[in-house]
């Protein structure tokens, strides 16, 4: 009896220890990936600020070609956005809330599996006789300690598919 005791008291422990570190951990994160595209801003424009452009390039929608999608708001531009449901990539809504064909675009995220929203942006800077595209994500998880972990991964877990979907978006803009 007196192991399970003491097993028992471990478990408290580490669980103990595992929500002060998970309070340790900061709430906000934020992903950034950039990458040059051989072409101007005005070719780049089209294929980020059309919701209906995106799974062209994204790697999301690559992954799972079944992903139920619901467009909404006008093709292009502020207001423009979409909702998917997918098995693999879960649930989510994103819209533009600000566009600029010659400096890029600015986006909300709603992920309702986590009530959990965020903004992003797709930023065009010159870069010699092309354009740096940065693609930005930043959120707050909230106080959840267990969420701060997820927060502590994020650009691990996200930065590799906006590395993908930027290569992809290049592939795509210096053909056209």
């Amino acid at each position: 009896m007196r192991w399970l005791r003491v097993v028992l008291g471990l478990v408290v422990l580490l669980a103990l220890v595992a929500i002060g570190v998970g309070f340790a951990l900061p709430s906000a994160y934020k992903v950034e990936r950039s990458l040059v595209i051989d072409a101007p801003p005005e070719r780049i424009y089209p294929l980020v600020a059309s919701p209906r452009r995106w799974p062209q390039w994204s790697i999301w929608t690559r992954r799972d070609p079944a992903m139920a999608i619901e467009y909404f708001g006008p093709e292009s531009g502020q207001g423009a956005g979409w909702r998917w449901n997918s098995k693999t990539e879960g649930r989510g809504e994103m819209t533009l809330v600000a566009a600029d064909p010659a400096h890029g675009l600015h986006y909300t995220l709603y992920f309702p599996d986590f009530d959990s929203t965020s903004t992003g942006e797709m930023r065009f800077e010159p870069s010699g006789a092309g354009t740096r595209v940065t693609w930005t994500n930043a959120g707050d998880v909230g106080h959840n300690p267990f969420k701060h972990y997820l927060a502590a991964t994020m650009d691990r877990l996200v930065g590799p598919d906006f590395d993908a979907g930027l290569h992809n978006l290049k592939a795509l803009a210096e053909k056209t």
